[in-house]
């Protein structure tokens, strides 16, 4: 397949490029800064949309700018590019950040969006994605989790702490974390471009969601130290400001369409996940 990508500098991308590189695809990266002209998705069968502002850094009201303006105009963009020469499918991130925070809740796609910062972001930028349907382009929008796997992602912040022994908790500990590996992630991709009947909203997350005190202990045994230094909420909130809601936040996300579609997990296991990130196997 002729696949384009957005989003080819970052940790996911790189990732979905350099697998669809290595099973044969052509890969085209297509960047969204400027004008895209309508030829630069000509010839693709396919479109992997990952280009966002980042969300982890403090919100101040420019940023929160940048990160809304991203996904929205930046899709609407790669849509109108669609026009003339749509591909068969388009597969484009969102975040279970939709969901907000909400406790201990099972969240099936079916849930409604969050009232919240995040929770708008993400509705609006799945709204641009889905105007692709009416062109003829078959849409898969996918809800991704806090992404693990090595050389980069969540675990490249959260690794040297813990291997220093000085890692712990964020809060409570309580807080609902869904997670999914990287190559869990590409793979649910790659499923989800071939098999031409499948179409919706996708949690890209783990089928075991755990609470941050269990991801704590993961970690920290996959590393062999203790992890006995809780950040407090109020610790998380004078670093991070109103981003810190993003590491406090509870959803309990699951991924009831992608698995009633047939897709099989490798790495469902937080244990098993970040003892083979972290020692190579």
């Amino acid at each position: 397949m002729n696949v384009a990508i957005t989003g080819t500098s970052g940790f996911i991308g790189r990732a979905v490029a350099e697998h669809l590189r290595s099973s044969g695809h052509i890969v085209r990266a297509v960047s969204l800064r400027g004008v895209l002209p309508p030829e630069a998705l000509a010839g693709v069968n396919a479109v992997v949309h990952l280009a966002g502002e980042p969300v982890a850094q403090r919100w101040t009201a420019a940023v929160r700018e940048k990160i809304m303006r991203s996904r929205v105009e930046g899709t609407r963009a790669l849509v109108a590019a669609m026009r003339g020469q749509p591909p068969q499918v388009l597969i484009s991130a969102s975040a279970v950040g939709y969901y907000g925070s909400r406790g201990d809740e099972i969240l099936l796609e079916s849930a409604p969006p969050a009232d919240d910062f995040l929770g708008r972001v993400a509705a609006a930028w799945e709204e641009e994605a889905q105007a692709a349907e009416p062109l003829g382009v078959r849409v898969a929008r996918i809800r991704i989790g806090m992404v693990v796997g090595p050389n980069g992602g969540a675990l490249a912040r959260m690794l040297p702490p813990f291997q220093l022994g000085v890692g712990g908790r964020l809060g409570s500990g309580r807080q609902w974390m869904s997670w999914i590996h990287i190559d869990d992630l590409v793979a649910l991709i790659v499923f989800l471009m071939k098999e031409s009947t499948v179409r919706g909203v996708f949690n890209a997350t783990s089928p075991f969601p755990v609470t941050n005190r269990e991801f704590t202990q993961a970690l920290a045994d996959a590393v062999h130290r203790p992890a006995i230094l809780p950040v407090p909420a109020f610790a998380l909130r004078l670093i991070f400001g109103e981003m810190s809601e993003v590491l406090l936040a509870s959803q309990r996300a699951v991924p009831d369409a992608a698995q009633r579609a047939g897709f099989i997990f490798q790495h469902p296991d937080i244990f098993a996940a970040l003892a083979q990130i972290v020692q190579g196997g």
